[in-house]
């Protein structure tokens, strides 16, 4: 049958090839069926016409494949150990972003971390997984996979946590409480404790997500940290919120920390203590401490579980910025005896705690800041000490910027950890073990307003510390309660001085953020030259007055002040001979360890001297 005009030919251009022509269509037709009406016209066709006759080309023959390769070198010594380098990393790398190794467990627990677009907690289809996100059991430590999935051993009485990455938070609840965390305990926590633990958890979730959504977080934050807030009845947590948090309203701090004896044995005072706290508006994080344990558990192991109710696991960790806030429970309790009587505890850490020290911390960047903060002090007297330290140290040596903070202890007192303590870096570690937001236990004389003035045993007003992050830097300043900010240290000294006494005349300074790296001056006069005080460990004078003066006193709450201690944050030095007579203001300059300058100044009246007739 012959072709119609115009059809389409084989090529599947409807236009015929000039006559007498060798020549191929550059572009061809998008169809091959073109109806009539709609073909082109001829001169709409684009063709290239060859010079040359079409040639059939000539297929090309491959040499055999023997013959194209080259012998292969034999693998010297080097690049085997190269191989097994490689491999030796890679085992490595999967001890911290892969599954724990050689972990026997009878079940595991899988799930997500994901980013919670629209806030309901329940990971929807279109919600995406974040990658290289720590989740732990409180022992091992993952990182999420490309998806966001995590999988970690399990057992009958385990918490599983994500540790919050820069840049993302946790939701909080409505005291500000961050929910980080997912406890399994099937049974439940014992049915004998006073006040109540976990109930029933069930059986294992399928799946075990973690929410977490986007928050800006800038290079520079501030962080309010409140040492034992000790509540032992509803009242010391009003005088709390009256003395402290009324003063922090609308606060800048980026979140608050409390390191530990949040009440005082009354668990259920952690519920108003929570609203109280929880009315600044910010997250607020948690350490358990030794009055924050169920004293009729027991065992260590059954101690905290009203905490966990409430608060989560005592053990765990969030980033914020460039800085890595590990918190340690380092209360270790023998349990009730079997009188029932509250049995004794003392400072200490597990092996599942270092464990999980080293596992996050060995998937954090050398140069970041890492922050422990904990309850009992890593330094101090039996059994307010941590045992473990050294291993602690050992572990930590491995980051050049660390810090680490306590209380406990009701005073102020700054430690630096050297060799003998398993720090192997040059530079000390600081551990500051800071005064307490609930001073000498609520305990004093009320002031105007009805409220103990609480001084601690080391001179040192209540109050709490406003830590300032910039990178991987940090400073700390002291703020006592209901204070103006200036106030950071008292000058003792006698209203007046003969003319030629002057020189056996002895000033005491108490800075009570002061530390051995402090440095302190005072002057008489503003003509006077900067003479150095002494950095000496003695009792504050004032607070020696103070507790004199209060023996007969009833306070509030039925507890008078404790007893006078040597205090670690004393300066001293005697005034200038030959003072000429008159009043001059006598001014203290003091420089702390982060480099701000503090001044004080008290009026001196200098009489002339005594006739010695």
């Amino acid at each position: 049958m012959a072709t119609p005009p115009h059809a389409p030919l084989k090529d599947g251009c409807p236009c015929p090839p000039p006559t007498g022509s060798s020549s191929v269509p550059v572009v061809t037709c998008r169809s091959r069926w073109i109806p009539h009406s709609e073909r082109p016209s001829l001169s709409s066709c684009r063709w290239r016409t060859s010079p040359h006759p079409k040639r059939t080309p000539t297929p090309k023959v491959r040499p055999p494949r023997s013959s194209l390769q080259r012998p292969r070198p034999p693998i010297s010594l080097s690049s085997m150990r190269r191989v097994l380098l490689v491999l030796l990393l890679l085992l490595c790398a999967c001890a911290t972003t892969g599954e724990p190794a050689g972990t026997e467990a009878t079940a595991w627990a899988h799930g997500f971390v994901f980013a919670d677009h629209d806030g309901d907690g329940r990971k929807g289809i279109f919600e995406r997984g974040l990658r290289g996100v720590a989740v732990s059991n409180g022992r091992d430590v993952v990182r999420t996979d490309w998806r966001g999935r995590w999988r970690l051993p399990a057992d009958d009485d385990v918490t599983f946590f994500v540790v919050k990455p820069r840049g993302w938070m946790t939701p909080v609840d409505e005291n500000g409480l961050p929910r980080f965390y997912r406890i399994h305990r099937p049974a439940g926590s014992p049915d004998d404790l006073k006040f109540p633990g976990v109930p029933p958890t069930g059986a294992l979730p399928a799946s075990i997500d973690f929410p977490l959504h986007r928050r800006s977080e800038w290079r520079d934050f501030s962080v309010l940290v409140f040492g034992d807030p000790q509540a032992y009845t509803l009242q010391e947590v009003d005088w709390l919120g009256r003395d402290v948090i009324a003063e922090l309203a609308g606060t800048e701090a980026l979140f608050g920390l409390s390191l530990g004896d949040l009440v005082g044995d009354d668990l259920a005072l952690f519920e108003p203590l929570n609203r109280t706290i929880g009315s600044l508006g910010i997250p607020w994080y948690n350490v358990i401490g030794n009055h924050d344990l169920n004293l009729d558990a027991i065992d260590d192991a059954h101690s905290d579980e009203t905490f966990e109710r409430v608060y989560g696991p005592p053990t765990h960790a969030f980033q914020v910025g460039r800085v890595h806030f590990i918190v340690l429970d380092d209360v270790v309790y023998a349990g009730r005896g079997e009188d029932g009587a509250s049995g004794p505890y003392a400072g200490g850490l597990t092996d599942d705690q270092l464990v999980f020290i080293s596992g996050y911390l060995a998937g954090v960047r050398r140069s970041d800041l890492i922050v422990l903060v904990m309850h009992i002090p890593l330094l101090g007297p039996f059994p307010h000490q941590v045992p473990q330290r050294r291993e602690l140290m050992e572990i930590l040596s491995r980051h050049p910027n660390t810090l680490s903070l306590s209380a406990h202890m009701h005073m102020q007192q700054m430690h630096f950890l050297g060799p003998e303590d398993g720090w192997t870096r040059p530079e000390p570690h600081p551990h500051m073990n800071l005064g307490t937001t609930s001073g000498s236990w609520w305990r004093g004389a009320p002031d105007e307003q009805g409220i103990p003035h609480a001084t601690m045993r080391c001179g040192a007003p209540n109050g709490y510390w406003i830590f300032e992050f910039d990178g991987n830097d940090y400073r700390a300043r002291f703020k006592a309660a209901r204070r103006p900010a200036s106030y950071q240290m008292e000058i003792h000294a006698p209203d007046s001085t003969r003319e030629n006494a002057s020189s056996k005349t002895e000033v005491v300074v108490n800075f009570f953020a002061g530390s051995s790296h402090a440095e302190l001056e005072m002057r008489v006069s503003a003509s006077g030259p900067w003479l150095p005080l002494e950095h000496v460990e003695r009792q504050d004078p004032g607070y020696a007055e103070l507790f004199e003066r209060e023996k007969s006193l009833r306070p509030p709450n039925g507890w008078g002040l404790p007893p006078r201690v040597d205090s670690p944050h004393i300066w001293a030095a005697k005034l200038p001979a030959d003072l000429p007579p008159g009043t001059h203001w006598l001014e203290v300059r003091a420089r702390d360890r982060f480099g701000a300058v503090h001044h004080a100044r008290r009026p001196l009246r200098v009489l002339p001297a005594e006739n010695s007739d």
